[in-house]
Protein backbone atom coordinates (compact mmCIF):
# COMPACT_ATOMS: atom_id res chain seq x y z
CA UNK A 1 0.00 0.00 0.00
CA UNK A 2 1.15 3.41 -0.52
CA UNK A 3 1.55 5.99 2.15
CA UNK A 4 0.48 9.32 2.69
CA UNK A 5 3.91 10.62 2.72
CA UNK A 6 4.52 9.11 -0.68
CA UNK A 7 1.18 9.93 -2.14
CA UNK A 8 2.29 13.42 -1.10
CA UNK A 9 5.87 13.86 -3.07
CA UNK A 10 4.38 11.97 -5.89
CA UNK A 11 2.24 15.54 -6.40
CA UNK A 12 5.24 17.42 -5.31
CA UNK A 13 7.26 15.90 -8.25
CA UNK A 14 4.26 16.11 -10.76
CA UNK A 15 4.14 19.60 -10.28
CA UNK A 16 7.44 19.96 -11.97
CA UNK A 17 7.12 17.78 -14.81
CA UNK A 18 4.92 18.99 -17.42
CA UNK A 19 2.39 16.90 -18.11
CA UNK A 20 3.20 16.63 -21.82
CA UNK A 21 6.71 15.74 -21.63
CA UNK A 22 8.12 12.32 -21.81
CA UNK A 23 9.20 12.42 -18.35
CA UNK A 24 5.37 12.50 -17.09
CA UNK A 25 4.47 9.13 -18.76
CA UNK A 26 7.74 7.66 -17.47
CA UNK A 27 7.02 8.76 -14.09
CA UNK A 28 3.86 7.08 -14.23
CA UNK A 29 5.08 4.24 -15.43
CA UNK A 30 7.26 3.58 -12.37
CA UNK A 31 4.96 4.50 -9.93
CA UNK A 32 2.82 1.76 -11.34
CA UNK A 33 5.57 -0.94 -11.85
CA UNK A 34 5.01 -3.42 -8.74
CA UNK A 35 7.97 -5.20 -9.02
CA UNK A 36 10.06 -1.86 -8.22
CA UNK A 37 7.45 -0.93 -5.58
CA UNK A 38 8.22 -4.16 -3.32
CA UNK A 39 11.92 -3.92 -4.73
CA UNK A 40 11.73 -0.24 -2.81
CA UNK A 41 9.85 -1.87 0.58
CA UNK A 42 12.42 -4.70 0.89
CA UNK A 43 15.51 -2.42 0.46
CA UNK A 44 13.99 -0.23 3.10
CA UNK A 45 13.33 -3.59 5.10
CA UNK A 46 16.96 -4.87 4.48
CA UNK A 47 18.24 -1.19 5.03
CA UNK A 48 16.66 -0.49 8.93
CA UNK A 49 15.25 -4.17 10.11
CA UNK A 50 18.49 -6.02 9.37
CA UNK A 51 21.04 -3.34 9.25
CA UNK A 52 20.66 -0.52 11.51
CA UNK A 53 20.50 1.98 9.01
CA UNK A 54 18.08 4.46 8.41
CA UNK A 55 15.02 4.74 5.17
CA UNK A 56 16.14 3.80 2.10
CA UNK A 57 13.26 2.80 0.77
CA UNK A 58 10.12 3.97 -1.35
CA UNK A 59 9.74 7.48 0.79
CA UNK A 60 13.34 8.15 0.63
CA UNK A 61 13.63 7.52 -3.08
CA UNK A 62 10.52 9.62 -4.02
CA UNK A 63 12.18 12.50 -1.95
CA UNK A 64 15.43 12.34 -3.49
CA UNK A 65 13.48 12.49 -6.70
CA UNK A 66 11.65 15.61 -5.69
CA UNK A 67 14.78 17.23 -4.67
CA UNK A 68 16.82 16.47 -8.00
CA UNK A 69 13.88 17.35 -10.11
CA UNK A 70 13.88 20.86 -7.75
CA UNK A 71 17.42 21.38 -8.22
CA UNK A 72 16.98 20.74 -11.97
CA UNK A 73 14.49 22.97 -12.71
CA UNK A 74 16.50 26.07 -10.79
CA UNK A 75 19.31 25.35 -13.06
CA UNK A 76 17.02 25.54 -16.15
CA UNK A 77 15.50 28.60 -14.98
CA UNK A 78 19.05 30.28 -14.53
CA UNK A 79 20.21 29.24 -17.87
CA UNK A 80 22.40 26.45 -17.26
CA UNK A 81 22.21 23.54 -19.82
CA UNK A 82 22.66 19.75 -18.71
CA UNK A 83 25.66 18.16 -20.26
CA UNK A 84 22.79 16.15 -22.58
CA UNK A 85 22.08 19.59 -24.01
CA UNK A 86 25.75 21.41 -23.99
CA UNK A 87 26.78 17.99 -25.64
CA UNK A 88 24.26 17.99 -28.56
CA UNK A 89 23.25 14.46 -27.47
CA UNK A 90 19.70 15.18 -26.21
CA UNK A 91 16.98 17.92 -24.49
CA UNK A 92 16.28 18.74 -21.65
CA UNK A 93 13.26 16.35 -21.21
CA UNK A 94 16.03 13.28 -21.68
CA UNK A 95 17.90 15.31 -18.58
CA UNK A 96 14.86 14.81 -16.75
CA UNK A 97 13.93 11.68 -17.40
CA UNK A 98 17.54 10.33 -16.50
CA UNK A 99 17.33 12.23 -13.24
CA UNK A 100 14.25 10.91 -12.57
CA UNK A 101 15.05 7.38 -13.39
CA UNK A 102 18.55 7.70 -10.93
CA UNK A 103 16.41 9.14 -7.96
CA UNK A 104 13.85 6.58 -8.15
CA UNK A 105 16.36 4.02 -8.60
CA UNK A 106 19.63 4.91 -6.74
CA UNK A 107 19.51 2.37 -3.74
CA UNK A 108 17.84 -0.79 -5.10
CA UNK A 109 21.12 -1.95 -4.28
CA UNK A 110 20.34 -1.57 -0.38
CA UNK A 111 17.68 -5.08 -1.08
CA UNK A 112 21.29 -6.94 -1.05
CA UNK A 113 23.42 -5.23 1.32
CA UNK A 114 25.09 -2.03 1.80
CA UNK A 115 28.90 -2.43 0.73
CA UNK A 116 28.72 -1.01 -2.91
CA UNK A 117 24.99 -1.03 -2.86
CA UNK A 118 25.36 2.04 -5.73
CA UNK A 119 27.02 -1.07 -8.49
CA UNK A 120 24.56 -3.17 -7.09
CA UNK A 121 21.88 -0.86 -7.78
CA UNK A 122 22.96 -0.29 -11.33
CA UNK A 123 22.84 -4.11 -12.10
CA UNK A 124 18.97 -4.18 -10.60
CA UNK A 125 17.96 -0.89 -12.34
CA UNK A 126 19.23 -1.91 -15.43
CA UNK A 127 16.24 -4.11 -16.72
CA UNK A 128 13.71 -1.79 -15.05
CA UNK A 129 15.44 1.48 -17.01
CA UNK A 130 14.85 -0.67 -20.63
CA UNK A 131 11.87 -1.72 -20.44
CA UNK A 132 10.46 1.89 -18.88
CA UNK A 133 12.25 3.68 -21.88
CA UNK A 134 10.85 1.02 -24.40
CA UNK A 135 7.27 2.04 -23.76
CA UNK A 136 8.29 5.51 -23.64
CA UNK A 137 10.54 6.28 -26.21
CA UNK A 138 9.91 2.96 -28.53
CA UNK A 139 11.61 4.83 -31.42
CA UNK A 140 14.61 6.39 -30.84
CA UNK A 141 17.05 4.16 -29.74
CA UNK A 142 19.66 7.10 -29.55
CA UNK A 143 17.56 8.78 -26.66
CA UNK A 144 17.25 5.36 -25.04
CA UNK A 145 21.04 4.70 -24.15
CA UNK A 146 22.09 8.54 -23.59
CA UNK A 147 18.93 8.75 -21.15
CA UNK A 148 19.97 4.95 -19.58
CA UNK A 149 23.70 6.05 -19.63
CA UNK A 150 23.09 9.18 -17.93
CA UNK A 151 20.99 7.52 -15.03
CA UNK A 152 23.29 4.29 -14.61
CA UNK A 153 26.06 7.16 -14.27
CA UNK A 154 23.47 9.06 -11.40
CA UNK A 155 23.09 5.92 -9.70
CA UNK A 156 26.92 4.36 -9.43
CA UNK A 157 28.03 7.92 -8.69
CA UNK A 158 25.49 8.45 -5.63
CA UNK A 159 27.85 7.38 -2.84
CA UNK A 160 30.14 9.79 -4.26
CA UNK A 161 32.87 6.80 -4.23
CA UNK A 162 33.23 7.06 -7.84
CA UNK A 163 33.79 10.53 -9.87
CA UNK A 164 31.24 11.69 -11.90
CA UNK A 165 31.24 14.24 -14.90
CA UNK A 166 27.88 15.16 -15.71
CA UNK A 167 25.68 17.81 -14.44
CA UNK A 168 22.93 15.36 -14.45
CA UNK A 169 24.87 12.54 -11.91
CA UNK A 170 25.79 15.30 -9.70
CA UNK A 171 22.43 16.81 -9.05
CA UNK A 172 21.92 12.81 -7.76
CA UNK A 173 24.55 12.98 -5.46
CA UNK A 174 23.65 16.23 -3.90
CA UNK A 175 19.83 15.50 -3.89
CA UNK A 176 20.51 12.19 -2.18
CA UNK A 177 22.72 14.36 0.33
CA UNK A 178 19.42 16.79 1.41
CA UNK A 179 17.15 13.73 2.78
CA UNK A 180 18.44 13.96 6.00
CA UNK A 181 15.38 15.42 7.75
CA UNK A 182 14.54 13.70 11.45
CA UNK A 183 12.08 11.89 9.86
CA UNK A 184 14.07 9.32 8.08
CA UNK A 185 15.68 8.80 11.43
CA UNK A 186 12.98 8.11 13.11
CA UNK A 187 12.56 4.67 12.86
CA UNK A 188 16.03 3.45 13.56
CA UNK A 189 16.11 5.70 16.62
CA UNK A 190 12.99 3.46 17.88
CA UNK A 191 14.48 0.05 16.84
CA UNK A 192 17.76 0.47 17.95
CA UNK A 193 18.09 1.93 21.66
CA UNK A 194 21.27 -0.06 22.17
CA UNK A 195 24.46 2.55 21.91
CA UNK A 196 27.04 1.52 19.35
CA UNK A 197 29.93 3.20 17.54
CA UNK A 198 28.24 5.48 14.58
CA UNK A 199 25.14 6.34 16.58
CA UNK A 200 26.33 10.01 15.77
CA UNK A 201 25.06 9.61 12.24
CA UNK A 202 21.64 8.78 13.59
CA UNK A 203 21.15 11.47 16.48
CA UNK A 204 22.34 14.35 14.23
CA UNK A 205 20.16 13.08 11.05
CA UNK A 206 17.36 13.27 14.15
CA UNK A 207 17.62 17.03 15.25
CA UNK A 208 17.75 18.17 11.10
CA UNK A 209 14.35 20.07 10.95
CA UNK A 210 14.03 21.05 7.92
CA UNK A 211 16.12 21.79 4.55
CA UNK A 212 14.74 24.04 1.69
CA UNK A 213 15.87 24.07 -1.66
CA UNK A 214 15.14 26.78 -3.50
CA UNK A 215 16.46 29.97 -5.79
CA UNK A 216 20.12 31.78 -4.51
CA UNK A 217 20.85 35.35 -4.53
CA UNK A 218 24.01 34.35 -6.29
CA UNK A 219 23.50 30.73 -7.46
CA UNK A 220 20.77 29.16 -8.98
CA UNK A 221 20.22 26.71 -6.41
CA UNK A 222 20.48 27.50 -2.42
CA UNK A 223 20.03 24.72 0.01
CA UNK A 224 18.66 26.07 3.89
CA UNK A 225 19.12 23.57 6.55
CA UNK A 226 17.82 24.35 9.88
CA UNK A 227 18.53 22.04 12.76
CA UNK A 228 17.01 21.70 16.39
CA UNK A 229 20.74 21.36 18.16
CA UNK A 230 24.70 21.68 16.88
CA UNK A 231 24.70 17.56 16.55
CA UNK A 232 23.18 18.53 13.37
CA UNK A 233 26.25 19.98 12.14
CA UNK A 234 27.72 16.85 11.77
CA UNK A 235 25.17 16.11 9.07
CA UNK A 236 26.29 19.09 7.09
CA UNK A 237 30.30 18.51 6.97
CA UNK A 238 30.78 14.61 7.22
CA UNK A 239 27.84 13.89 5.26
CA UNK A 240 26.15 16.66 2.90
CA UNK A 241 29.03 18.79 2.59
CA UNK A 242 31.50 15.96 0.70
CA UNK A 243 28.86 14.99 -1.59
CA UNK A 244 28.52 18.58 -2.73
CA UNK A 245 32.42 18.44 -3.08
CA UNK A 246 32.45 15.75 -5.41
CA UNK A 247 29.75 17.24 -7.74
CA UNK A 248 29.66 18.45 -11.08
CA UNK A 249 27.07 20.66 -9.73
CA UNK A 250 29.15 22.23 -6.59
CA UNK A 251 29.76 25.91 -8.64
CA UNK A 252 26.15 26.73 -8.88
CA UNK A 253 25.14 25.68 -5.30
CA UNK A 254 25.22 28.17 -2.10
CA UNK A 255 24.49 26.50 1.48
CA UNK A 256 23.55 27.77 4.57
CA UNK A 257 22.93 25.66 7.95
CA UNK A 258 22.24 26.84 11.47
CA UNK A 259 20.12 26.23 14.98
CA UNK A 260 16.64 27.18 14.47
CA UNK A 261 16.44 30.94 15.53
CA UNK A 262 19.70 31.37 15.28
CA UNK A 263 22.11 32.88 13.04
CA UNK A 264 23.04 30.86 9.74
CA UNK A 265 26.00 29.51 8.65
CA UNK A 266 27.18 30.14 5.53
CA UNK A 267 29.41 27.16 3.73
CA UNK A 268 29.15 27.75 0.23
Amino acid sequence: MISSKENALERKIAAFIPAESPCHALMLALLADRELHEMQEHANTVSIRRLGYNDHGPVHMRQVAYNAIRMLSLLRDAGIKTNIEAEGAGSYDDSLCAVFLAAFLHDLGMTIGRDGHEHLSCSLALPIIDRTLAGVVPDDLHRRVVIRATALEGIVGHMGSQRIHSLEAGVILVADGCDMTKGRARIPMSLNTTPRIGDIHKYSANSIEKVDIHAGAEKPILIDVAMSGDVGFFQIEEVLIPKIDSSPAKPHVELYAGVVDQPRKRYL
